[in-house]
Order: structure tokens, then C-alpha cells, then sequence
């Protein structure tokens, strides 16, 4: 199990992807690496003990970020906080 942090929702200059988010993971710098982690499942836990979960997508761009689609959107306050990745 691998822990990562919410980045930010996966947007355009005018469009926002509910669903998709950017997720950095710990000890990961290249897109090769993360490309490993595609078809992985991705799960957030609020403090309220709700649990979402998603899944790896593809590799976001060439500093090790994943991109990651969850079942449903998840809340604003999710930016900044980990997911786990099974």
C-alpha cells in the first residue's frame, strides 16, 4: 500500500473534471514509474469515516503524477489530504 496526496482536480482554463483528480505520490519523480501504478485503486477517507473510491487512469505529465478517477466526485476539502493506493 502506497500513500499519495490529492494535488488538485484534473481542469482546463474553462472545464473542471468532478471526478478526476491529481495525485502525487511519495518517492515517485518520473512519469515511467508512475505509469506502474495505472489500473490501481485509489481510496479517500474522510474524517467522517466515509470512504470513496476510484481508480488509476494514466500518468499525468513527466514529474510522477497520476491521474485518478473516482466513483463519485469527491468534496472540495479533499485537495491537500492522502489516499491510499492499493
Amino acid at each position: 500500500m502506497t500513500k499519495g496526496k490529492v494535488i488538485q482536480f484534473r481542469r482546463g482554463r474553462k472545464t473542471v473534471h468532478e471526478r478526476h483528480f491529481l495525485i502525487e505520490i511519495e518517492d515517485i519523480s518520473t512519469r515511467k514509474d508512475a505509469e506502474k501504478f495505472v489500473d490501481k485503486e485509489v481510496i479517500w477517507k474522510s474524517s467522517a469515516g466515509k470512504i470513496i473510491k476510484g481508480k488509476v487512469s494514466s500518468a499525468h505529465g513527466n514529474k510522477g503524477v497520476i491521474r485518478a478517477i473516482f466513483e463519485k466526485g469527491l468534496p472540495g476539502q479533499a485537495v491537500t489530504t492522502e489516499v491510499e493506493i492499493k
